[in-house]
């Protein structure tokens, strides 16, 4: 069955404003005498929708001076909610929403930009947000009228470089593993049951320097083959974040496979997933077999397909004090990868039929089928912490 993508609705600009352009600009001019940058911004909110549910991308410029800290304002004239954030933390009252820096975006030179992202849920349509306002300033000075292409917007920054390790639990890049197996802070393990799959230091392909880990992985029933890290991640959190490049050789299959799997103390030891299904990435909870998204063809086609033969980024975050869950593609937000506090039809409502936050105590790279599907896969540069990290 095809499955579509999301609608990405877009709305020319008019001078009335009767229909307000979903990818939308808007600045303050800079006064024609004066040395001082006039205060104000310039936004470009690029939205992605689909039947009750949207994400949004926010791109901000600084016209004015540095900003040490800033917030950004805007009003909904629908009934949209804001559900979740990334870069920026997010309050709303009643249409109103306020975006305030994140801890390491908060500096703002005079010219800089700053990328952001909501989610969230609707039921009836709307404009896009036309009262922008940074730190009380409006943005709502001259208006352009948008290109006929959607102008370009950054992935959301999230995180510092992935240099940047700080205190991580895992921070590896494997080029300390000096022989052809698996040793030291990772060894080779085949939880619940062996099958033929194998595990190895490649050092002909890898992400950065020349080693990585390789899993060639088989198809079958509980044919499981990983390479686990030692570290102990039990006290890492609140919110436990996960960076890490793969590369695979196979296209996800229709059945149910595993590639990354971690210990849950909430599941009294069985695992949280991330692997695929129809195709495309999914999370599945071992204990009652619950998906992420829900395997009906919306919610799937909210999902997105692991590319082949090149190198991805995979991030996601693990909220160990409620049950929330966020997952990155190359720094994109996978819309069906998204599990809040609010129970989303063909999302994340069969995955919030359990309370009970998870609690990763550890965390398994390599592949474990149900049914069909072999494939070959490289992990590097991992980084496991309580900070994000970014790709």
């Amino acid at each position: 069955m095809s499955i579509p993508p999301p609608r990405l609705l877009r709305r020319p600009w008019t001078a009335a404003g009767a229909a307000v352009a979903l990818a939308l600009s808007l600045f303050v001019a800079v006064p024609a005498s004066g040395s001082d940058l006039a205060a104000g911004c310039r936004v470009d909110y690029t939205v992605n929708e689909w039947t009750g549910g949207y994400t949004a991308e926010v791109h901000v410029t600084n016209t004015g001076p540095a900003l040490d800290g800033w917030r950004l304002t805007w009003t909904y004239d629908g009934d949209r909610r804001v559900t979740s954030a990334w870069g920026v933390t997010v309050t709303q009252d009643g249409n109103a929403v306020t975006a305030v820096n994140a801890a390491w975006n908060g500096a703002l030179a005079g010219g800089a930009t700053v990328d952001f992202g909501v989610q969230g849920t609707w039921r009836a349509p709307g404009s896009a947000p036309a009262d922008f306002a940074l730190n009380d300033v409006s943005c709502g000075g001259d208006t352009t009228s948008p290109p006929t292409t959607p102008p370009p917007t950054s992935p959301p920054p999230t995180a510092p470089p992935s240099a940047e390790c700080g205190d991580a639990a895992v921070c590896e890049d494997f080029e300390g593993q000096a022989g052809p197996v698996p040793a030291g802070d990772w060894q080779v393990t085949a939880p619940d049951c062996q099958g033929t799959g194998t595990a190895a230091v490649d050092t002909e392909v890898a992400h950065s320097g020349t080693r990585s880990l390789r899993l060639d992985g088989r198809a079958g029933y509980c044919n499981h083959a990983f390479v686990a890290s030692t570290a102990d991640l039990s006290s890492v959190g609140p919110v436990l974040h996960v960076r890490m490049w793969v590369r695979h050789t196979t296209v996800l299959p229709a059945a149910h496979v595993t590639f990354v799997s971690m210990p849950d103390s909430s599941q009294d030891g069985r695992a949280l997933r991330i692997g695929g299904q129809n195709g495309a990435l999914q999370w599945n909870r071992e204990s009652d077999d619950a998906t992420l998204p829900a395997q009906s063809p919306v919610g799937v086609g909210l999902s997105r397909p692991l590319p082949t033969d090149g190198w991805q980024c995979l991030r996601f975050s693990v909220d160990t004090s409620a049950p929330g869950l966020d997952t990155w593609l190359n720094d994109e937000q996978v819309p069906g990868l998204h599990a809040d506090e609010v129970p989303t039809q063909d999302i994340d409502a069969q995955w919030l039929s359990r309370t009970t936050a998870p609690r990763p105590t550890a965390l398994r790279l390599g592949w474990e089928s149900y049914g069909t599907g072999d494939d070959t896969l490289w992990f590097d540069d991992v980084v496991v912490g309580s900070s994000p990290v970014g790709c």
